[in-house]
């Protein structure tokens, strides 16, 4: 295949190493020893199953692995000013099921501990699996932090897309050094900005991987960081329409109230937000602010916070928020209404560091949107947006993509996903798109994992299962666990509360009227009534 020569041309001197037929024709050792072109190694080190693995994210200790691995420790330099630091985990010959995943980083990178999340199980279904800190290094604390940007266009080029490319490149190099074959197919998987690298990649370098997996992807990245300058004006500018937490909770009551009902099914959960038609007037105070009302001036920030960002004409810059999930922890608090919400840091970062070059930078009282989107999309646009609906060059080397996007998401609006779906569909006509492509929205679940909704998938067996065996997924399977975060860290702990089928857009679950409601048996994919 053209995506495993295109590796094999990077080694330059890791020939010796290579067995034709051996069942491992090096050792982890030997990998130290090897080189590859722009690349050092700088460790290789064996790991027993059940080492524990420092991951690098607060709060998480070190995870045990299921599977013997060697760790593989790079910096890769593409240009002179790159420092693109990488890790490759390649599990013993015989445990390699014969594929290769790549996984995105999240925010601004900087670390290499969200992709390690990823990486160990992969790394225990049996992948060699690989992650990059994106070219630059920071805390790992929130990837919120745009400073090393300032002035480095080509660190801003490694960030927007070259450091994923050379990864692949890289790790399916020392895949064959280390088993003396490259692998068979390899995948690409990422949420949020690994959403947006997952589809560079494949707008970009499009014989990469076989199959991609872009969740919540922040690839409308000059739309998406207006609009995140846009959450800062209205939501904190104003102090008489900013929206404490305290009032989260009745919003989010209300909104169940008047939507959760509508798919035959009070779960909690509203299954398709675009039906709904909460009213915040409807909760508007009649007598004196109360936690559980709004005053006149939040009722206006509120609905403008559910419609998007509009320039001074009144044009759309970005689509708003559903409702229904203003209250889910880790969403519209921590996204767009706390005290320290993280959109106006990310935009202020961002437009700093690498929009108008100027570390002292602040928003103005007068902030035009528009204004900003057109200087963001004029300097760093081409370089960081992944929102080309033109995928034809990956259509046409067989590679297959799925999108899925939480309609719970506070930090980017699922409504831009399946704008960018649509976008693809009508570029390349709809028999065309859905030849390689599917779109998987999923109620309930907030920014890439957790939420009230079943918020636990397995994409990329679909998409294996897709590119090996041309089985086009139409529905996924997703599960409730009493334990989220058990489940997320491939822990035991974590006990089945309820499944339910993810849709190919644009059907949605539907209740068969009959059966148990937190089985996924009693539901079929369906095209909504319209609205």
């Amino acid at each position: 295949m053209t995506r495993t020569r295109l590796a094999l041309a990077m080694t330059a001197g890791a020939g010796a190493l290579l067995a034709a037929g051996a069942a491992q024709a090096a050792s982890c050792e030997d990998l130290a020893k090897a080189t590859f072109k722009d690349a050092t190694i700088t460790s290789a080190k064996p790991y027993a199953a059940g080492d524990g693995v420092e991951i690098g994210v607060f709060g998480i200790p070190p995870l045990p692995t299921m599977k013997a691995f060697c760790r593989v420790e790079a910096t890769l330099k593409p240009t002179p000013k790159s420092n693109v630091k990488v890790e490759v985990w390649l599990p013993d010959a015989g445990e390699w099921n014969g594929r290769f995943m790549a996984t995105g980083n999240g925010g601004y990178g900087g670390s290499l501990g969200q992709p390690r999340l990823a990486m160990r199980p992969s790394l225990h279904k049996g992948y060699v699996t690989a992650g990059t800190d994106l070219g630059h290094s920071g805390d790992g604390s929130t990837g919120e932090d745009a400073s090393w940007a300032l002035n480095q266009p080509e660190l801003i080029a490694d960030f927007g897309h070259r450091a994923n490319h050379v990864t692949a490149v890289f790790a399916k190099a020392v895949t064959a050094a280390y088993y003396g074959k490259g692998p068979n197919y390899s995948y690409f998987h990422g949420c949020s900005d690994g959403g947006r690298e997952a589809l560079m990649e494949a707008q970009r370098y499009p014989d990469d991987f076989d199959g991609i997996v872009a969740g919540a992807p922040a690839n409308a990245w000059p739309r998406l960081m207006t609009s995140m300058a846009w959450s800062w004006k209205s939501a904190h500018a104003d102090a008489a329409s900013r929206i404490p937490d305290a009032k989260l909770p009745a919003i989010q009551a209300a909104a169940l109230a008047s939507c959760d009902k509508l798919d035959g099914v009070a779960d909690g959960v509203i299954e398709d937000p675009r039906r709904c038609r909460f009213d915040p007037a409807t909760i508007q105070c009649k007598d004196g602010d109360k936690d559980d009302c709004l005053t006149a001036p939040q009722v206006v920030a509120l609905k403008a916070l559910y419609q998007g960002p509009r320039d001074a004409s009144g044009k759309p810059l970005f689509p708003g928020y559903p409702a229904g999930g203003e209250a889910v922890p880790n969403a519209w608090t921590l996204w767009v209404s706390g005290e320290k919400a993280q959109h106006p840091s990310f935009a202020r970062s961002f437009y700093r560091n690498m929009v108008y070059s100027d570390a002292a930078w602040d928003f103005p009282a007068n902030f035009d949107l528009g204004k900003a989107l057109a200087d963001t999309t004029k300097t760093v646009g081409p370089t960081l947006a992944s929102d080309n609906p033109d995928m034809s060059a990956f259509a046409k080397s067989g590679g297959k993509l799925i999108l899925f996007h939480g309609w719970a998401d506070a930090a980017i609006s699922p409504y831009a996903t399946i704008e960018y779906y649509d976008a693809v569909r009508s570029k390349m006509t709809p028999a065309k798109a859905d030849g390689f492509s599917r779109l998987f929205m999923a109620p309930g679940v907030s920014h890439c994992l957790g939420g009230p909704g079943p918020n636990s998938f397995d994409m990329l067996q679909s998409v294996v299962d897709w590119v090996e065996k041309g089985q086009a997924p139409e529905q996924v399977l997703a599960t409730k666990y009493d334990n989220d975060y058990a489940a997320l860290l491939d822990m035991p702990g974590a006990n089945v509360v309820r499944t339910r089928p993810l849709c190919a857009w644009p059907k949605v679950a539907t209740w068969d009227g009959k059966g148990s409601t937190d089985e996924a048996a009693s539901f079929s994919c369906k095209v909504p009534a319209a609205k």
